[in-house]
């Protein structure tokens, strides 16, 4: 079992905080648990469902990223965003610590 500090758990509760970046998140999420090996989930789909700007996406996909919570990467000219599974099990250990 790996060892979070406060510090991270904070800021991994801090970008869940925002309603809107938790659905983000959620979303990323669902895609990823119902997508097939080697389908992507692409940003740009998030987007149309969620109706949210690209400025407004940036900036909530940027907070997800720098709390660790989701791997972003380029696909052509797409962008591309996974859960980090490493981040969630480490952060569901210290939730379910007791």
């Amino acid at each position: 079992m790996n060892h979070m500090d406060t510090k991270k758990i904070t800021k991994i509760m801090k970008a869940l905080s925002n309603p809107n970046r938790f659905e983000l998140f959620m979303e990323i999420s669902r895609r990823n648990q119902s997508s097939y090996e080697g389908e992507d989930c692409f940003v740009f789909n998030i987007m149309e469902k969620l109706n949210i700007g690209a400025p407004t996406i940036s900036h909530h996909l940027k907070e997800l990223s720098n709390a660790d919570l989701i791997i972003t990467e380029r696909k052509g000219k797409l962008l591309v965003a996974r859960i980090n599974e490493q981040t969630l099990r480490e952060f569901s250990d210290v939730i379910n610590s007791k």
